[in-house]
């Protein structure tokens, strides 16, 4: 998909353009991962984890030994504690009646961040999350930044209690309609990945 035509994608409310939407939200975060990796400084003691694709905590818990950080078994009993003040979505209603236990170690488990990065040196683990919004709205204020972080902060906050020992923090970048960003937000969040 040619570039200049991300800001013309309205959005994923539309099922005919959800398939869009979503190919071009990937598409922009993997060159903007790829790009904070690759420009990392040479001292930087972090470590990318997840540069292809997005991964559920589930599987990524495993492959990255988080056990380390702290064990399955401990972090279910937390995550799933938080997951019960986030709201039970309309989609996910007949889960949650099945079985309301099972739902929440589900959800908590099944949460997809777009990237996770860690620094074993420091015990720090930033949780990388992106919010492409292709609408026309004013997308360039603080207000715009602060509403869009507060929603992703809202999903992934069973994630960041999972172990006191570390410290887990998220990192949220959002852009608007035809790249809109607020640049200091944007510059002050790749320092503080070593960018």
């Amino acid at each position: 998909m040619p570039e200049d035509a991300y800001g013309h994608i309205n959005n994923a409310f539309c099922d005919g353009m959800a398939t869009t939407v979503t190919a071009a939200h990937h598409f922009i975060w993997r060159h903007l991962y790829a790009s904070m990796q690759a420009a990392q400084k040479p001292a930087s003691k972090l470590r990318f984890v997840t540069p292809y694709k997005e991964n559920s905590m589930n599987p990524m818990w495993r492959e990255e030994n988080f056990e380390q950080i702290c064990s399955r078994e401990s972090k279910t009993k937390k995550t799933a504690e938080i997951e019960k003040t986030i709201s039970v979505k309309e989609h996910e209603r007949e889960r949650f009646d099945f079985d309301p236990t099972m739902f929440y170690e589900n959800r908590s488990w099944n949460r997809r961040p777009d990237g996770i990065v860690i620094n074993k040196n420091h015990r720090t683990l930033y949780i990388l999350d992106s919010e492409f919004k292709f609408k026309r709205s004013c997308d360039r204020n603080e207000d715009f930044l602060r509403v869009k972080e507060d929603e992703a902060n809202e999903q992934h906050k069973s994630i960041l209690a999972a172990a006191p020992e570390w410290t887990f923090e998220q990192i949220d970048f959002v852009a608007g309609r035809h790249g809109a960003v607020v640049e200091d937000d944007f510059y002050n969040k790749l320092e503080r990945l070593n960018v």
